[in-house]
């Protein structure tokens, strides 16, 4: 296995062997930002804990199939897109539409928590408006921080396909921002 300049790699080639052990660290790295990936679709933290050890367990089902080709990460959080994609396409799947993660735009709008919170409310609604690829793309690019390489990976695109869906996503966000007067 070839693997791409990866930060997990000495962890790696143990888990893709099977080693629970080496499974385990990787699982403690990634679970935090993989549960904010999940509650992205999810909304109910119970929920979010299922689907985020869901897709842990999947990881380790389908080790075999980690080529190295993408950081293992990338390859995680593609899992967990595809789990989280699944379970809100249950029928008896109910979302919570309350909305608690505004640490991000607290710190970058430099206010107080009830206002990014109104502002959290009415981009998050925004947000869940645009076509289901350019609202994965923009979520991993704005709240998981990813670069356009590891974003085509995860939306299964072209790293140019994903820079022109966030493209097109921030200018539909744009064009649906409030005024000062709203």
């Amino acid at each position: 296995m070839a693997l791409v300049d990866d930060p997990d790699a000495p962890h790696i080639e143990a888990f893709c062997a099977g080693d629970h052990a080496a499974f385990d660290v990787l699982a403690r790295t990634h679970r935090s930002g993989l549960k904010q990936l999940v509650m992205r679709y999810v909304r109910a933290e119970a929920d979010a804990e299922d689907v985020t050890q869901l897709a842990l367990v999947r990881a380790f089902e389908k080790r075999e199939l980690f080529r190295g080709e993408s950081k293992f990460r990338t390859w995680l959080y593609r899992i967990a897109v595809n789990v989280a994609l699944n379970h809100i396409r249950k029928p008896t799947y109910v979302g919570d539409t309350d909305v608690d993660d505004v640490a991000s735009f607290t710190n970058s709008l430099e206010t107080s928590k009830l206002v990014a919170a109104e502002v959290w409310n009415k981009m998050a609604k925004r947000i869940e408006t645009l076509p289901p690829k350019q609202r994965l793309v923009t979520e991993l690019r704005l709240f998981h921080e990813l670069s356009f390489e590891e974003v085509a990976v995860i939306a299964d695109c072209t790293e140019d396909a994903a820079k022109m869906n966030f493209h097109h996503a921030v200018k539909t966000l744009r064009g649906t921002m409030p005024n000062s007067n709203e």
